[in-house]
């Protein structure tokens, strides 16, 4: 099956890609966007991920991950203590998933939002089309080209 590229966004303060450095691998828990969700339900391990600073300043890329296991329920749909519980899904029926990723490399440069939009070969992105889209695919070539804007 041939690689696939996504982006994914964390808020820094949330959880950083010097957070993903310090772990090594995290689950990406909390996602509560049905597409969103249905793209880590396509990923496969190895798939490359642009790992992006969302409401930051400046929003950037600002390192690479890769998904280190695939998609699998989300434990924290389940708990009532949790903001991302949902009291709609089961353990029999769950709704939500995650996938694990892993520290890859932190961006030498990060590139920012300004930077993609302004970019011709970039303009066709999801996070320029779609912006709020936390998980979204990301073709190849958009990949390439913004690892190396990130010197990578």
């Amino acid at each position: 099956m041939p690689k696939k590229y996504w982006l994914m966004k964390s808020e820094p303060e949330v959880y950083s890609i010097d957070d993903l450095a310090r772990d090594g691998s995290t689950a990406w828990e909390g996602v509560r966007n049905f597409k969103a969700r249905n793209n880590m339900r396509a990923m496969s391990i190895g798939d490359e991920v642009l790992f992006y600073h969302s409401n930051a300043d400046p929003s950037a890329v600002a390192g690479i991950a890769r998904v280190s296991r695939v998609a699998y329920p989300d434990p924290s749909q389940f708990d009532e203590k949790s903001e991302y519980y949902d009291p709609k899904s089961s353990r029999e029926k769950p709704k939500w998933d995650l996938v694990d990723v892993e520290f890859v490399a932190k961006a030498k440069r990060p590139v920012s939002l300004q930077e993609i939009r302004e970019d011709e070969a970039l303009a066709d992105m999801d996070l320029v089309r779609y912006g709020r889209l936390s998980v979204q695919s990301v073709t190849k070539p958009q990949f390439d080209r913004v690892k190396k804007k990130a010197g990578l």
